[in-house]
């Protein structure tokens, strides 16, 4: 398969699961109260929404770059990135749910075991998209497969680098499994600092990988279309 064709087939997911986001966004309409109280008790929405967006669009960017540093497409890379849009087409329904949960619970209207639950699939699905960038970076370190690939004496390095994010979202999994408004403060943190984080991206001249994929940080490529990028 030509890599365009794997490039917009992603492109295509990404967008759908972008936009699927905004449904989430509802409120009861005239007749259920002051609209401006309306809006601010249904504030986890819009705070799932802005994480989930971010989250999304930084995946975008780094698949973007990465792409384009393809040399090769196999069938091998191809079910790599199934999985990785698997959990990306996953997080519109993680966003809902945690936030329908998430202003219950704060409404007094549900229990504090199910918002947990929520928070830990919404979570889960992180983690997942995280572990699937990760795979696809992993496949980038065998064979001739990427222009200027990381120098096999860096390949630890780069593991090591590409499972922070990873390691993130285990944690707030983790604390979500006991207080799950701070588990949506930990992968906040998470959105926030990969926003604003820019690190340079991996190529032979640096021989260091770019950031966790997701959480990742778009990196600046300099119209260098070699370069690497940044769950």
């Amino acid at each position: 398969m030509d890599r365009s064709r794997l490039e917009a087939f992603s492109d295509g997911v990404f967008a759908v699961a972008i936009t699927l986001l905004v449904l989430n966004l509802t409120v009861a309409g005239p007749g259920h109260g002051e609209l401006i109280h309306q809006l601010s008790s249904h504030w986890p929405s819009f705070a799932a929404y802005l994480i989930s967006f971010f989250v999304i669009g930084i995946i975008w960017v780094n698949h973007h770059v990465l792409v384009k540093t393809f040399v090769v497409v196999n069938r091998l890379l191809l079910f790599l990135n199934l999985v990785l849009l698997l959990f990306v087409v996953l997080i519109p329904f993680a966003t809902g749910l945690v936030a329908e949960y998430m202003s219950a619970y704060l409404a007094h209207t549900s229990g504090g075991g199910d918002v947990r639950l929520a928070m830990a699939l919404y979570s889960t699905v992180f983690l997942g998209m995280s572990l699937g960038f990760a795979g696809i970076f992993e496949w980038t370190l065998h064979g001739e497969r990427v222009a200027n690939p990381v120098p096999p004496e860096r390949h630890w390095a780069a593991r090591v680098r590409f499972t922070g994010g990873s390691l993130a979202y285990v944690l707030a999994l983790v604390v979500a499994l006991f207080n799950a408004i701070a588990a949506f403060v930990i992968i906040a943190l998470i959105a926030v600092y990969y926003i604003f984080e820019n690190t340079p991206a991996s190529s032979a001249a640096h021989g260091a990988p770019g950031e966790p994929p997701a959480p990742g940080s778009p990196d600046h490529d300099h119209d260098h279309d070699h370069d690497a990028p940044g769950t």
